[in-house]
């Protein structure tokens, strides 16, 4: 198609994190030019180290219609295993957490390789709102301070040079990345001279449980990954230790990678039918010190933004979490519709998820490398693998994603009222996921399948479970609505009723109009998951990216003043 003049936000980098932000911007109304220097058809291109989705970002995935073709594809991983000089250990270690998962239907890890995440992102792009160009790399921009509607002009080069104009630019370009070095954005942390090896293949193994995720304990390789892959693939990872270097003086090759791999899984027979990719690189933790600049014109996300081990799987995850918190927030920002506020938590959010990360990382890639972290005081001379599991036990609710929070701002909000708390479930954490049923048919839905990710804060009114409650409260806040349509009407607002009883109709039940959709609770459940007073009933706002806002009685004018923070309405 003709190369457009002005877009509104130039993505850099074709990887899943930029793949992800160009869909979720186009989703959103706005027009996007994407930029990847590869070509994805190579060997080269096609494949990448990332591999797992936990449950958490699969959540964000859904709510974003994306999950259902990666379930199609990927192995659902929901078993763990531990061995050790090929017996099988008991409790097992590292990756047990995935056998506890609960609270989500997504109680599994789907391992699904990279390149087949991008290939269901590309299909999924709209390609009327945006522009994707591969083959083409970025080499610098500028930020015009004139004021004109396009500030940023990003040069590329391709087959020819060419400058693309947009309002805002991100750069999920990877570790080194260009946007993060032109906007002299520090890069803080360090490398290590700790180095491990990865390698894909369709396998033979006579170890007796090989399509778990698995920990291979070994005074040799480290603490050994063993991934179940998609497609029948398997993963093996370990530490390429000094002494093993030290074999090969003329370095690391195809033949070399396989033959320690094999030297690893001892005693247990290994045989590669098929090698598909492999990789050795060196082990860091780095944050960028901000991940917007030139007035939040310019964002980084990704691998552009912070770098770790994959030892905890979490890198991918970690990308996908950056690029679903800034897509809704820079959206609501072009559209004119919320204040500068929320678009300015996107760095605070996010490089606290980061910063717990990096720490956990630190010390989980020390630990499988057979190193101890500089805080451990106990024996030196134990078994470095039983630290590294308590470590993984405490980490889950993290590794998970189900209990990734942030701070209070200005969109996570507690209630400051003096009275009893009628909503307990707290601002800044994961909105819990309940059955409700509909009306008329009684079918069970979801509440996480109903609260789609459509750029748009959904406003949860519970509404208890007796006409005094409908009679007394539920009126004054329609009434309340009534004289204020801006904020029911709102296009950053939906509203939806959980009634705690059920009947015909929810005009019958309730005998008012009720606020947007309505889905019964007569069991209680989402009540309860919500710790919502059934005599009183409450409001919980649900953030587009699916965590808790603000929770309030059923009092308009305290709903008005909390978005009158956010969103801009009117006076």
């Amino acid at each position: 198609m003709p190369f457009p003049q002005t877009y509104d936000v130039t993505v850099i980098g074709g990887g899943p994190v930029g793949l992800l932000l160009a869909y979720q911007l186009t989703r959103f109304g706005l027009s996007v030019c994407l930029v990847e220097k590869l070509d994805k058809s190579t060997p080269e291109g096609r494949y990448g180290r990332a591999i797992t989705l936990f449950p958490r970002t699969l959540e964000l995935l859904d709510q974003l219609d994306l999950v259902g073709p990666m379930l199609q594809q990927g192995f659902a991983c929901r078993e763990s295993v531990t061995y050790k000089d090929g017996m099988r250990q008991y409790p097992g270690k590292v990756w047990t957490f995935m056998e506890k998962i609960d609270g989500t239907v997504y109680d599994f890890a789907l391992v699904l390789r990279q390149m087949f995440t991008e290939e269901i992102l590309r299909e999924r792009l709209d390609r009327k709102k945006m522009v994707y160009h591969d083959c083409m790399e970025c080499v610098g921009f500028e930020v015009s301070q004139d004021g004109s509607e396009y500030p940023v002009s990003v040069n590329c080069v391709g087959k020819e040079r060419v400058t693309i104009k947009s309002k805002y630019l991100i750069g999920a370009d990877g570790g080194r990345s260009v946007i993060r070095r032109h906007s002299n954005i520090p890069f803080d942390g360090d490398l290590s001279e700790d180095q491990w090896i990865r390698i894909d293949g369709i396998v033979e193994t006579d170890m007796p449980l090989n399509r778990a995720y698995g920990a291979i304990e070994t005074t040799t390789h480290g603490n050994v990954l063993w991934a179940p892959l998609d497609h029948g693939a398997t993963r093996i990872g370990y530490a390429y230790t000094p002494e093993i270097a030290a074999m090969y003086p003329d370095g690391v090759t195809e033949e070399v990678a396989v033959n320690q791999a094999i030297a690893c899984l001892q005693p247990f027979s290994l045989r590669f039918k098929e090698v598909h990719w492999w990789t050795l690189y060196k082990i860091g933790q780095c944050m960028a010190r901000t991940f917007a600049s030139y007035d939040n014109r310019v964002f980084i996300c990704g691998d552009a933004a912070h770098t770790h081990s994959s030892g905890a799987a979490q890198g991918l995850n970690t990308g996908i979490h950056d690029a679903v918190n800034l897509a809704w927030k820079l959206a609501l920002e072009i559209h004119g519709l919320s204040h500068v506020e929320v678009l300015d938590s996107y760095t605070t959010e996010r490089q606290s998820a980061v910063q717990r990360l990096l720490d956990y990382d630190r010390d989980i890639s020390l630990l499988m490398t057979h190193k101890w972290p500089a805080w451990y005081t106990g024996d030196r001379r134990a078994d470095p693998n039983i630290l590294l599991g308590e470590i993984f036990d405490q980490a889950a609710p993290f590794n998970t994603g189900l209990g990734i929070s942030y701070e209070t701002n200005v969109i996570n909000q507690p209630w400051s009222s003096s009275a009893e708390v009628d909503v307990g479930v707290k601002s800044g954490t994961r909105a819990p996921d309940t059955e409700l049923a509909t009306p008329g048919t009684f079918q069970p839905a979801r509440l996480h399948q109903v609260l789609r990710n459509n750029c748009k804060f959904h406003v949860l009114v519970f509404s208890g479970s007796n006409a005094e409650t409908y009679q007394s409260r539920l009126l004054p806040l329609r009434g309340y609505l009534d004289l204020h349509p801006d904020m029911e009407n709102h296009p950053a607002i939906d509203w939806l009723t959980v009634c705690g009883s059920a009947g015909c109709s929810p005009w019958e039940v309730m005998g008012m109009r009720a606020f947007g959709d309505t889905y019964f609770d007569a069991m209680g459940k989402a009540h309860r998951v919500y710790e919502v007073n059934r005599h009183k009933g409450g409001v919980a706002v649900i953030r587009p990216d699916g965590l808790v806002g603000f929770t309030c009685s059923l009092d308009g004018q305290t709903l008005r003043g909390y978005f009158s923070r956010i969103l801009k309405l009117d006076p």
